[in-house]
Order: C-alpha cells, then structure tokens, then sequence
C-alpha cells in the first residue's frame, strides 16, 4: 500500500515459449527466471499482492514455493494469440479488486523492488493514471530503415541525417517490457496499459532493462547478475 492505495502485481507467465524454450523456468543463476521478477515483487515495500497467472502446473509450483500466489489460466488464455490483457483480466476477475495493477513480465530478471517502488513513488508525484517503464535507446533509430531484397542502401538514411554524428541527434527511448502500473478503473475501461492520457515514463538504466526473448538475451543477462553479485560482495 502507498498512501491509502492498494496495489496488485501480476505476473504472467505461460508454458509455452517459441524462441526459447521453457525460459521461465530455466535457471538463470541458481534460480528459476521467473523467480527473479517474484523476489522483486515480494520484496517492494508497496506492493501488496503478488499473483502468478500461468497455464502450466511446473511454472505454478514454482510461484508457490517462492510465496507467490497463483491462478491457473485456461487454456484458451495461453495461447501464442491470446493477448497480455486477456490474462491480466482474467487475473483481475478473481482475485480481490486493488486499486492499481502492476504488470511484472517474467523475461525483466534485473527489474527490482527498488525499481517497482520508484514507479509507484512517480505514480502520485506526477499524479498518474498510470507508468511505464522504457530505458534509452541503444542506437538512434534514425540510423536504421528497411531494406529490400536487394539490400539497396542509396536511399536508406535522409540527407538530413547522413552527415550528423550519432551524439548530435536527438535522444530516443524504448519500451524495456520491465514495469506497467495503471488504475484498475483505467486499465479496464481502456483494456490496456497504454492509457490515453495521464500516463507517464519510468526511466530505468539499459543494464536493467534486459528483456529475455532468446538465448543471446538469456546470456547477457547471466553476465550482468554475475558483475552484480562481484561489485555486490
């Protein structure tokens, strides 16, 4: 709870993974993936439910022994179609009314509880509806476009942007997948995080912002807990 506010985080994780299989459980150092993002969850100081939606028995088993509360998602909700708000629904629908949702992804290993609380903090500072979380850029987007098969590049960047150098242009931000806070109320009217107004972004640094979606994501962030735990001792 933050000032008189109850908060949910819901935890979506399926069985299936296309890319990389079963990555919610696999270990990423010594513990199930998915366990990262529990920790996180249980440890913020305002966070007052952590619920795991999952259609598979081993990814609930897991929650369970990490303290998490889970539900048990149909079928039909898992699937490679259904949507992230399907599951947040159905996660809502039975589970006691809050009056925020936080959307926790499994695959954001290095999101913590200071990460979480920061969000919510900025939540009420700018007087939100809702947050999401995005980190810098890695390379300006207007360094890259489509190719054709031809791998023609005589028009691929603008005259403009041909002759700038990377520093001088200007800063851009993409979503890292890590946090999504909105109201219960705005959440269901709108049926999604990206709500039209009132909304605003949590800046996390992009060394936290790892987002697993296949084994070279899965490596870095190996890399990343491993200096943490060296600078850490």
């Amino acid at each position: 709870m933050y000032k008189n506010k109850t908060f949910l985080a819901i935890i979506p994780a399926r069985g299936g993974s296309k890319r990389l299989s079963r990555k919610n459980v696999r270990l990423l150092q010594d513990i199930p993936l998915l366990a990262h993002t529990i920790i996180a969850s249980k440890k913020s100081k305002y966070v007052d439910q952590t619920l795991v939606s999952s259609d598979d028995v081993e990814i609930l088993t897991i929650a369970q022994s990490y303290n998490a509360d889970t539900i048990k998602r149909p079928e039909i909700l898992a699937r490679d179609t259904s949507t992230t708000f399907d599951a947040i629904k159905h996660a809502i629908d039975n589970s006691k009314k809050y009056d925020y949702i936080i959307l926790l992804q499994a695959t954001s290993p290095l999101r913590i509880h200071t990460h979480i609380d920061e969000a919510i903090e900025l939540l009420f500072e700018k007087k939100a509806k809702g947050i999401i979380s995005v980190c810098e850029m890695e390379h300006s987007p207007l360094w890259s476009n489509t190719l054709d098969n031809n791998k023609d590049m005589s028009l691929f960047l603008s005259k403009d942007i041909i002759n700038q150098r990377s520093q001088d242009l200007d800063t851009f931000y993409r979503l890292n997948g890590a946090i999504y806070i909105s109201s219960l109320k705005e959440l269901l009217e709108q049926k999604s995080f990206f709500l039209t107004k009132s909304i605003y972004a949590y800046v996390m640094k992009k060394e936290d912002s790892i987002d697993i979606d296949e084994e070279f994501d899965f490596k870095i962030a190996e890399l990343f807990l491993s200096t943490k735990k060296i600078v850490s001792k």
